[in-house]
């Protein structure tokens, strides 16, 4: 009995640090005061983000119309995208620009709760501040609707939001994947944090967190269905000027063309300047062998 007595302090220690190292960060608001927002960037990094391709509603002939409920099935169940428009009730309207930075780069809701990673939040972690901003100043433009969220389809274990504060803990904030060198850091910037391109093309250990030592090496679709190609240069062999004009048109230096998830990544590619294009194809072609 007295042993039993004397691991409770211990465990009250272990639970206290268990829950501060597991709870739900926050963004300060002074860290964006002051940064000038502009729409017109905004729809920039929109485009470079993807979040139309995600967030749009499902059949809708508006891709700006954020309504939410695309379905994406994984191994843990199937996630439904919330509605992001400017609504005030159904959408994030009533947020704070502190509380969309909260979500976007730390996954954690405007109620405190953390986000299921199915949101690549660990991949936006990366965005910087002036980006962050003007993507807020341009959301803010866009239709608001008053569809009502989904509920995600996840079941036990998988549903206590408490266990993915120990998946942050243990994989989000690890930094750049690939070290680069300064006329590269644009293009590393477009995959590995706006485009999240790792998110699709990065195989996932069993807890779901994407094999950083595999990077870009092809993986399972999510779905079940299928594959989903590597970019490394063993895989990948075309021309940086092929891919720059494959993520601009969706062409193939063979004549095909991009289908499922990835004709909505060129068409958000397609609106961006040539150079960001060029920058993400000198980018892959930098890639390591595996």
């Amino acid at each position: 009995m007295r042993r039993l007595l004397a691991l409770v302090p211990v465990a009250v220690v272990a639970a206290g640090v268990a829950w501060w190292v597991t709870a739900p960060a926050s963004v300060d608001a002074s860290q964006l005061a002051g940064l000038e927002q502009d729409a017109a960037r905004g729809e920039a990094v929109f485009h470079a983000a993807g979040c139309a391709s995600c967030h749009h509603a499902e059949n809708a002939e508006d891709d700006a119309v954020l309504a939410g409920g695309q379905a994406f099935e994984s191994e843990f169940g199937t996630f439904y995208a919330p509605n992001i428009s400017p609504h005030p009730e159904a959408g994030i309207g009533a947020w704070s620009l502190a509380e969309f930075a909260g979500a976007v780069q730390q996954g954690v809701s405007a109620e405190g709760a953390h986000l299921y990673p199915a949101f690549p939040y660990t991949a936006y972690a990366q965005m910087t501040d002036q980006d962050l901003v003007d993507l807020w100043a341009y959301m803010q433009t866009l239709p608001s609707d008053e569809t009502a969220n989904r509920p995600h389809d996840v079941g036990f274990p998988f549903n206590i939001r408490a266990g993915i504060g120990v998946w942050k803990a243990l994989y989000a904030d690890r930094g750049w994947v690939v070290n680069v060198p300064p006329e590269l850091e644009r293009g590393r910037y477009l995959v590995e944090a706006l485009g999240h391109c790792g998110e699709c093309h990065t195989p996932r250990n069993a807890l779901g967190a994407l094999d950083r030592s595999a990077w870009m090496q092809g993986a399972p679709n999510p779905s079940g269905r299928g594959t989903i190609p590597a970019l490394t240069p063993d895989s990948l062999t075309w021309s940086a000027a092929d891919i720059a004009y494959y993520l601009e048109t969706g062409f193939t230096p063979d004549y095909d063309s991009a289908g499922g998830h990835m004709a909505a990544v060129v068409d958000n590619f397609a609106e961006l300047p040539a150079a960001d294009r060029e920058a993400v194809a000198a980018y892959i072609k930098a890639l390591p062998e595996p």
